[in-house]
């Protein structure tokens, strides 16, 4: 009898293993609950977080398309007198319209002339020295009787030198005997000449620029009236 309960006391004492493992079960259930939601959550979050940076890349990109079109206020400031006073505005308007008048002015002065042979093109100088500067496409080398290479002289009676007022004079509608040379010289290269002539009154004075066609003679290139002999060689 002793025995009996001796071996009823002890498996009275022994632990409940059944039990402390269902509350180790339930412990690490709600863990894992616990991680799931707290992973969940940051799903969600991060999903907000890439929706709202979109939504502000959509924003800005719609506010730079918005900002890089002209508004109608753009489009009239335009001409240039956006901050600009009654006054400078009146006053830029005014140098427009005399540039203008210049422009048209210049364009209404030059002459051109059509010939059977060719353009005659007179234009005004603002050079206090010239009346006008005249080019004819008609005009050609007036020949030569020089052979082998040629080089230009400036020394009277030479074939040379002779050739060239016969330029001139062919240039300019002069007479020889109604043709005074003031000046031969270097039109800025070894084959150019420039020579300065008048009629006999000196009331027809000229300028001419001269052009060396190789086995052709001289050529007129350009021909200026003058308005006096001073400064003009």
């Amino acid at each position: 009898m002793a025995e009996t309960q001796r071996r009823y006391s002890s498996r009275s004492h022994r632990p409940n293993k059944p039990g402390r493992t269902n509350k180790i079960l339930n412990a690490l259930i709600g863990l894992v609950v616990v991680l799931i939601m707290i992973t969940a959550g940051f799903i969600f979050l991060g999903e907000d977080e890439s929706a709202n940076t979109s939504n502000e890349k959509e924003t800005n990109l719609n506010d730079e398309n918005s900002g890089s079109q002209p508004d109608d206020d753009s489009e009239d400031t335009e001409d240039g007198t956006e901050g600009l006073t009654s006054e400078e505005i009146e006053e830029t308007t005014e140098e427009e319209e005399v540039t203008e008048e210049s422009s048209e002015a210049s364009e209404e002065s030059t002459e051109e002339t059509t010939t059977p042979g060719g353009k005659v093109t007179s234009t005004p100088s603002d050079d206090p020295l010239v009346s006008e500067s005249i080019v004819n496409t008609d005009w050609k080398p007036i020949g030569t009787s020089q052979t082998g290479e040629h080089a230009s002289v400036y020394e009277e009676g030479h074939i040379d030198w002779n050739e060239k007022i016969k330029a001139l004079s062919y240039t300019t509608g002069l007479a020889e005997n109604n043709m005074i040379v003031w000046q031969i010289a270097n039109g800025g290269s070894p084959q150019k000449s420039i020579g300065v002539v008048s009629s006999n009154d000196k009331t027809e004075i000229f300028r001419v620029w001269l052009l060396w066609v190789e086995g052709e003679g001289w050529k007129p290139e350009r021909m200026e009236t003058l308005k006096t002999l001073e400064g003009a060689y």
